[in-house]
């Protein structure tokens, strides 16, 4: 397994995504307002994007490279693996990809410091199996472009074997011995570690987990919907989050 430590002078990058109407501008712009906040010095931040407008002028937007994906497909993610293009725009150094709905709540230099050649978050649900989360996952430009490749010449296999992106990611690094984890307390659920148990969820707030620096955001609860405590699945309640509106800003 790879020990490979980032150089400390190395070039970083922030990638994020953003395709369709599902996310406005205002996430591109309060994602780069907390990196700007919690990442010590210079950095380039970057967003993959085929609609650019409102978002703010610190951003560097370059469009979504083609994945030629067939047209009514369920969402799957899968436009991520473009990320590991050989030339992904000309950009270079280590980037760190951040998905759009995540909640920075303390600092990301360790981030960039912690050793490892290709990390990602281990799947919080099913830990037993190699499976990691996209949310939050950090790669040499241009060192994996063969993930990319690959599934561009077996595309309809892969799509038929995996159910989305971040599987196939996984598997892929994971054969190639190049897959390795955050640490457990870094990256936290939302849905799994914010909310308290039931039926503390009826009394109790929604919380920052302790030593939490990342929150993600999936299934039924995003952010908007975490400030306001509306949870998108019946039977299942939650009280308001409003220290998220601190952290959650421009």
């Amino acid at each position: 397994m790879s020990t490979t430590t980032p150089n400390a002078s190395d070039h970083r990058v922030i990638l994020c995504m953003k395709w369709g109407r599902k996310y406005g501008p205002e996430y591109v712009n309060r994602l780069y307002a907390m990196v700007r906040r919690h990442l010590q010095g210079d950095f380039q931040f970057v967003c993959l994007t085929d609609h650019t407008e409102g978002i703010r002028s610190e951003v560097e937007c370059f469009p979504i490279p083609p994945l030629n994906l067939p047209d009514g497909l369920p969402e799957r993610g899968w436009k991520k693996l473009t990320t590991f293009s050989a030339n992904l725009h000309g950009l270079h150094g280590t980037a760190l990809f951040l998905d759009l709905d995540v909640v920075i709540t303390d600092s990301i230099d360790c981030f960039f410091e912690y050793p490892g050649e290709f990390l990602i978050i281990h799947d919080w649900k099913r830990p037993w199996r190699v499976t990691g989360n996209s949310s939050v996952y950090r790669f040499k430009i241009g060192a994996h472009a063969d993930v990319l490749a690959e599934f561009l010449a077996m595309q309809e296999a892969i799509r038929k074997n995996f159910r989305n992106e971040q599987a196939y990611l996984s598997d892929v690094l994971h054969r190639q011995g190049h897959l390795q984890y955050w640490p457990a307390e870094w990256c936290k659920s939302y849905k799994y570690h914010c909310i308290p148990a039931w039926p503390g969820n009826y009394w109790r707030a929604p919380f920052i987990p302790d030593k939490a620096r990342i929150l993600i955001f999936h299934g039924e609860v995003n952010p908007p919907d975490a400030l306001n405590g509306n949870r998108n699945r019946r039977w299942r309640y939650m009280r308001t989050a409003p220290w998220i509106a601190t952290h959650w800003c421009e």
